[in-house]
């Protein structure tokens, strides 16, 4: 943990720009979550759930540390996932099972509270059937970060609001670090893992991040992501070549999870 201490005395070093952020809100009513559709819960086996989103009628983007039980370490199995697009108030606008999963190479969640793990902490799902129901529509994906100061959207399930998504309609990107971490003023909590960072890009919303961490102990709303890169479409070119899952290297048998960064 002794690593995470120059980062969060950084963060903590950041302009005071969160007093302009939005409050979540939850969507609760099916006007209020019209055109958000394509984000989702991600069931994990009973032992959690995360935040995941279409970017394709058969794909769902989500964090890699959600594909692992965090109480053993152990990968959870594809078949073991669910993905509920819509879900709200114990109704979903598509179920879908999860056939395939591929996750960054770099990943490994054995390694804990490594800030490491924040830039790889991707994964794609292939889902059993195509979701091509008329009112979710994927989102665009960019290899393009926004920049420091940019505003941004978080949508995202969370602990004491998993019935329901939340927006957060305006937070910040307070830094765009060497390393490829990301670090955004929103607000998010357990489960929020996974969740769409939205940026308007040539006047389109598009996914530019997606929800790693949450640094503690900063005494204001710090989220860390990533600068996605090229990556996606590394990710996509594995499934659509139909060699499995992307091998990870990922040894067994982690204690902790580096979700939640504490100094």
């Amino acid at each position: 943990m002794k690593r995470l201490l120059p980062l969060i005395l950084a963060l903590l070093a950041l302009p005071l720009q969160a007093q302009t952020d939005s409050r979540l809100q939850a969507m609760q009513t099916r006007d209020a979550a019209r055109g958000w559709e394509a984000v989702g819960r991600i069931n994990m086996d009973g032992v959690g759930f995360c935040t995941g989103t279409l970017i394709a009628p058969d794909r769902v983007l989500t964090a890699a540390h959600c594909l692992f039980d965090r109480r053993t370490g152990q990968r959870i199995a594809a078949p073991q996932l669910e993905f509920l697009a819509g879900w709200r108030s114990g109704r979903a606008e598509a179920i879908r099972a999860v056939r395939r999963v591929v996750i960054w190479p770099g990943f490994d969640f054995a390694a804990g509270a490594d800030m490491g793990n924040v830039p790889t902490d991707i994964a794609l799902l292939e889902l059993d059937r195509p979701i091509r129901t008329t009112g979710i529509r994927p989102f665009d994906v960019s290899p393009q970060p926004p920049a420091r100061g940019q505003f941004v959207a978080v949508i995202s399930y969370g602990r004491g609001r998993a019935e329901a998504p939340s927006i957060q309609e305006t937070c910040q990107v307070l830094d765009q670090r060497q390393n490829g971490v990301s670090v955004f003023s929103c607000d998010i909590d357990f489960g929020s893992s996974g969740a769409p960072v939205f940026a308007v890009q040539n006047d389109r919303l598009r996914i530019v991040s997606v929800i790693s961490a949450r640094a503690e102990g900063t005494g204001r709303p710090i989220s860390l992501g990533m600068q996605l890169g090229s990556r996606i479409d590394a990710l996509q070119e594995v499934l659509d070549g139909d060699r499995g899952a992307a091998p990870s290297g990922l040894p067994q048998g982690a204690r902790s999870s580096a979700r939640f960064l504490r100094p």
